[in-house]
């Protein structure tokens, strides 16, 4: 983790750790901060080398986090209700980056930052947790996995309108190609009927799509756990708040597996996920990095058969292969 701050003076010492450069002495901020911006630039458009490939296993890690997500969900609301289960994850995941932050002595963000950090937080903070939540009150996580299904699609095409660029007609007819392969299993499994739970899924894909497309963005100007790190704190006060009113409303019955599916929500999900998550995107592009996920609904079905007891079709394997197909198309065309 960096501690990072807009000062406009020269400096020589950093505070660094693993995998993150110093600022060069003599050097000022906004220079050096122009210079790695332009090195992810190229690194980005370039799709080769060590930093793309550490870059793809940051954010293959961030996925693997993030299936585990709507099973842990489902656990946490055996014990708490879903206002309660969805502020206190956020609580917990502040109060862990705040501490971080603190720590390392990190200055605010620099106010160009502010509206982006606002859309994060509103996006993979608050909408995300909180309507793939209440949709799991009535749906299964297999068919909440159709949602993180269309997501690497709608994630690519927020990110082409929020940055200019323009994949290739390879990269979307693969990126398509992943996501109707997706769709079609996860709603076969589902038994193809909709669910009360489809129009807080439909939200929830808009919501994290903007979300991680201007959390990729800035995390090519502060590192990614500070993105997101800011993103929980300017939203404590209100969570705090509806922690305290949803706690008083809604019963709260601890068990293990609901207290163990609270704790991967708020540390795994909502922080450390998304930290690996947007240095992932830093590095090898928002789009590239989207696809990924195709991978994460089929993960997920698999953890809800090992965790949750769900029934896996028969379908899957084929699923699994068109889908790894789809995504090595997507990481070789130009995005």
């Amino acid at each position: 983790m960096t501690a990072q701050d807009s000062a406009t003076g020269t400096t020589a010492i950093a505070v660094t750790g693993p995998g993150e450069a110093p600022y060069r002495a003599g050097v000022t901020r906004p220079q050096a901060a122009a210079d790695a911006a332009t090195k992810t630039d190229a690194g980005t458009a370039a799709g080769t080398g060590a930093g793309a490939t550490g870059g793809t296993l940051l954010a293959g890690l961030g996925v693997i986090a993030f299936s585990l997500t709507f099973p842990a969900t489902a656990w946490g609301l055996d014990s708490f209700g879903p206002w309660s289960l969805v502020t206190a994850r956020c609580v917990l995941a502040a109060l862990i980056a705040g501490g971080f932050l603190l720590a390392l002595r990190v200055p605010l963000p620099d106010r160009r930052h502010w509206g982006g950090l606002a859309v994060v937080a509103a996006g993979v903070v608050v909408g995300f947790p909180l309507l793939t939540t209440l949709a799991l009150q009535t749906s299964t996580t297999s068919h909440a996995a159709v949602v993180v299904g269309l997501l690497p699609l709608t994630t690519a095409a927020f990110a082409a309108v929020r940055t200019g660029r323009r994949p290739s007609r390879t990269f979307w007819l693969a990126a398509l190609a992943g996501a109707a392969v997706v769709i079609t299993f996860t709603v076969a499994e589902s038994g193809g009927t909709l669910q009360r739970g489809d129009l807080y899924l439909f939200g929830a894909l808009l919501a994290c799509a903007a979300g991680y497309t201007e959390g990729g963005r800035l995390a090519g100007h502060l590192p990614g756990w500070q993105v997101i790190g800011w993103a929980l704190v300017f939203c404590l006060p209100l969570t705090l708040a509806g922690g305290a009113v949803a706690l008083g409303l809604e019963p709260v019955e601890p068990t293990v597996r609901g207290v163990a599916g609270l704790l991967w929500v708020a540390v795994m999900s909502q922080f450390v996920g998304l930290y690996v998550w947007y240095r992932g995107m830093a590095a090898i592009g928002i789009a590239r990095a989207s696809q990924l996920q195709l991978a994460q609904p089929l993960l997920t079905l698999v953890w809800s058969v090992a965790l949750l007891g769900e029934r896996l079709a028969p379908a899957a394997p084929l699923a699994a292969i068109g889908v790894l197909v789809c995504i090595a198309v997507t990481q070789r065309a130009r995005s």
